[in-house]
């Protein structure tokens, strides 16, 4: 084991990480409005000035488990109006395309314990264009692009500054910061660098629920120049900066009289140190006491010169705290190093194991500290206005069990700040390659009793828990399992684990059940289940006359769902046979689902086109006729994903179940007629049990692998391309709703036109597509194989087509012949060396030419790409 496995095993060097936001403003959980604006209730603007309730954000944050000391970067280049403290970016209703960050910045490195970690941020010399920014996407359509930080012009002539913000930890609660700035401009610059500590407010709200105590912390400067920071729970801790900085106090407290007029409240309140440096206003403590803290750092760089600040935060112990820091650090570089040359696999090439590594840095530095506690929130704290009564009825209010308070793995820290459930199943499959421990924590915590609402349902993301994610969650369970399997002798399987999810995630199965099949025949609805607008109109949306969509996508995510479950009760019978009537009763689902499916309702109107070739939605109307909408989508592959390769040994060891797959064969072939005939063994003795017997899944192939359908460069798109040029419609009512294959950039305004489903590459759908076929391949082995490319006569096996999807969506990341990297785009600056090798794991890719679009640091599910490069090698084995 190498050391940092070794510290995987300690809680304690879990206690510290960057578990500080990126953004806290326009959040939910700040938001005390009447009608849920929550962009505007709490905005930039008022950020440096307001004190949060639930959270704290920064730059290159890092702070304790429950965010009670926070640390972090503050920047000013003396032409800034505000102090660069935080991530600038637009709100939902400002960016052409949803809310957008408008900053540089890079996660580079990190490991599981955070006992190393590195990021970047590219600081402009001339003055942030925030007005620029905010004036110039107003007044782009949502067919334009995106106006962004780089299209300004201010890093042409490289005037900016590159900094490098490195932790390292000595012990579990002794942390070292170092900033390394570097000139990358072509005249001398100054710039104030200004390392910042403080407290999370949590003093001026009453006792609360997240275990933080309600008294009064202090930050304090000693006579030797250190920091003392002490609060009841965490202790005490000292922080020392190299050097003489100013050392600048004041409180995390509002600025009443800047935000509301009112003189009343802290002399030095939260934008203290902000308005002091800037224009040398009397806002800083004289007494060098306070809740936040601040070691101001004059720099003056030549042109392409650097300088390295060095700081250290530890408890209890206030001596030689710069002594031995360079070592100390230098040694977890290293250890970092070890750690993930035993994760990289042997044969990737260094740009593969560089890109890997910042998949995984990405994830790591995206974990949060999330405190929302839906009852307290809708009620309001003791010491504040009470929040106004349309509240009562408005967003969450039904979820008044809901009390988060701990670290999360987070979609990314800016744009989406807050978890979402099926991102969640997602990250923890990535994670499992580098800390299966937190994976599987990760994974319990979203169904415990004060997350799982008591109905059984899963909360969605914080704009409204009620809304429904695809229940991938077994799915993702069943996979950490196998993972951790994969590295463990035998005898050493976490059966408590599986099992304790396994429970769970029955309650929610059943709520699936009970909520989300209207007319009770096994087809499904569930709303837009994630994919926002790929959908003709919004599939949230009431229909005229109780018509209600039936999706091909909602019904076969239960297909899934229904096998996962049934896999995992398999591996529990063989440690307890009560687990084969579960077994069983999913295994029943399972079929009842695919026979619905396929043929249902009057005339056998069922969900598969027999002359496509496709699954399609369809509409039930009220009178029970049904309307087919036959636009291929991402919604018609999505039925492929239900598909599990039973080994025959297993079988054979659970005598009853077997016995009842076999009675559903000779009692119901009506419904055995419509799946894979799972009677039958394929290559090595497996059976498989899936909705598409072979010729359906050649005929989905066939439109897959497909360029002038779904086939891109870079992988599979959500739409296919056909409707580029022949947009498809459909009437409904009398109005006609139309859909266009858009490569990148949404047209559409549903769920706030910030997400794209007509037509890009998304990563976890295109994961799961590769991880299915290549179950397919495990039962077919050589003998199926498809066309590729399409019209060549070529036929190849399906891991062949695995590998090659695979290879394609790794290409977005790589560089290619040219030296690019498909991501980047076509943008100059891309190609600069101090950019080129800095990735960003966007939300989704262009479907066309691979460039990168929406969140540029949704980390969470397309870090999923660091796993494929190790499927990638494992499939050449």
């Amino acid at each position: 084991m190498t050391t940092e496995q070794q510290r995987l095993e300690d809680p304690a060097w879990r206690q510290w990480g960057p578990y500080v936001s990126d953004r806290q403003w326009g959040t939910v959980r700040e938001d005390y409005s009447a009608n849920g604006d929550a962009w505007n209730f709490t905005t930039h603007d008022m950020a440096r000035s307001y004190t949060y309730r639930w959270g704290e954000e920064g730059i290159a944050g890092f702070c304790d488990d429950k965010q009670q000391l926070c640390l972090a970067l503050t920047l000013w280049n003396g032409k800034d109006p505000i102090l660069k403290e935080r991530y600038f970016g637009l709100t939902n209703g400002e960016g052409n395309h949803g809310e957008d960050v408008k900053e540089l910045y890079y996660y580079l490195d990190n490991t599981p314990t955070h006992s190393y970690q590195r990021m970047l941020y590219k600081y402009p010399q001339a003055a942030y264009p925030y007005e620029q920014l905010i004036v110039e996407n107003r007044h782009r359509t949502r067919q334009d692009p995106e106006f962004e930080l780089l299209d300004t012009g201010l890093f042409d002539q490289d005037r900016y500054f590159d900094v490098f913000v490195d932790y390292a930890k000595a012990g579990p609660q002794d942390i070292l910061m170092t900033v390394t700035i570097h000139n990358r401009g072509p005249e001398t610059a100054k710039l104030h660098v200004l390392p910042t500590l403080w407290f999370r407010n949590t003093w001026i709200w009453g006792d609360d629920s997240d275990g933080v105590p309600s008294l009064h912390p202090q930050l304090s400067l000693l006579p030797d120049g250190t920091v003392l920071a002490e609060q009841t729970q965490l202790g005490r801790y000292f922080f020392h900066a190299e050097g003489q900085p100013d050392w600048l106090f004041c409180d995390n407290e509002t600025n009443l009289a800047r935000l509301y007029n009112t003189h009343i409240g802290s002399r030095y309140p939260k934008d203290g140190i902000n308005d002091h440096v800037l224009y040398g206003a009397n806002t800083v403590n004289p007494k060098m006491i306070g809740t936040k803290v601040a070691a101001q750092y004059k720099v003056t760089l030549a042109a392409g010169a650097s300088q390295t600040i060095r700081l250290r935060l530890k408890s209890d112990d206030a001596t030689n705290l710069l002594a031995d820091f360079d070592d100390i650090v230098a040694k977890r570089r290293i250890e970092a190093d070890e750690f993930y040359a035993h994760i990289h696999p042997t044969k990737a090439t260094d740009d593969e194991k560089m890109v890997q590594r910042q998949a995984f840095a990405g994830m790591l530095w995206s974990k949060q500290y999330y405190y929302y506690d839906v009852s307290r929130w809708l009620a309001g704290d003791p010491n504040s206005p009470p929040p106004p009564p349309e509240r009562d009825k408005g967003r969450n209010h039904t979820w008044l069990q809901l009390i988060n308070a701990g670290v999360i793995s987070m979609p990314d820290k800016w744009e989406y700040p807050w978890y979402a459930a099926w991102d969640w199943a997602f990250h923890c499959v990535t994670f499992a390659v580098i800390d299966p421990g937190f994976a599987k924590q990760q994974l319990m915590l979203l169904t415990n009793e004060w997350y799982m609402h008591p109905n059984g349902q899963l909360p969605a993301y914080e704009w409204s828990f009620s809304d429904v994610n695809p229940p991938v969650h077994a799915w993702a369970a069943w996979r950490l399992y196998h993972m951790e399997l994969e590295r463990k002798p035998p005898g050493e399987e976490d059966i408590r684990f599986l099992r304790g999810i396994f429970h769970k995630l029955m309650l929610n199965f059943t709520w699936w059940v009970n909520r989300k099949d209207e007319s009770g025949n096994n087809i499904f609805e569930g709303g837009f289940l994630g994919l926002d607008n790929i959908g003709v109109f919004d599939r949230n949306a009431v229909l005229p006359d109780g018509s209600h969509l039936e999706q091909a996508d909602g019904t076969s995510w239960m297909a899934m769902y229904a096998l996962n479950m049934m896999r995992i009760a398999l591996e529990l019978a063989q440690h307890d046979s009560v687990y084969d009537e579960l077994a069983t009763k999913f295994f029943d689902h399972f079929l009842y689902i695919a026979g619905a499916m396929t043929n249902i309702g009057e005339g056998n109107m069922g969900l598969w086109d027999e002359q496509d070739g496709f699954f399609y939605d369809q509409i039930r109307m009220s009178d029970g006729n049904v309307k087919r909408m036959r636009v291929r989508t991402m919604v018609g592959l999505i039925p492929m994903f239900a598909v599990e390769i039973l080994d025959d040994k297993i079988l054979k060891s659970r005598p009853a179940f077997l016995d009842r797959m076999e009675w559903f064969q000779s009692h119901r072939p009506d419904l055995y007629s419509q799946v894979s005939r799972y009677t039958e063994t394929g290559k090595s003795e497996k059976r498989l049990l899936s909705l598409l017997r072979g010729f359906r899944l050649k005929s989905l192939l066939s439109k897959i692998l497909d360029e002038n359908e779904f086939l891109s460069p870079h992988g599979i798109r959500g739409v296919s391309k056909v409707y580029r040029d022949q947009p498809y419609e459909f009437t409904l009512d009398n109005t006609i709703f139309r859909l266009v294959y858009t490569p990148a950039e949404s047209d559409s305004a549903m769920f706030g036109g910030n997400s794209n489903w007509r037509g890009p590459v998304w990563m976890p759908l295109n994961y799961l597509m590769v991880e299915t076929i290549q179950q397919f391949y495990d039962y077919f082995g050589d003998e199926f194989t498809v066309e590729y490319p399409i019209g060549s006569g070529t036929q190849i096996t399906l891991k062949e087509v695995a590998r090659e999807l695979t290879n394609r969506l790794i290409s977005l990341f790589i560089l290619d012949e040219t030296g690019r990297r498909t991501t980047f785009g076509q943008h100059p600056k891309y190609q600069d060396p101090h950019f080129r090798d800095y990735v960003l794991f966007y939300e989704y890719f262009d479907g066309d030419n691979g460039r990168g679009v929406g969140a540029s640091h949704q980390t969470g599910w397309t870090g999923l790409v660091a796993e494929l490069i190790d499927r990638k090698y494992d499939s050449l084995q």
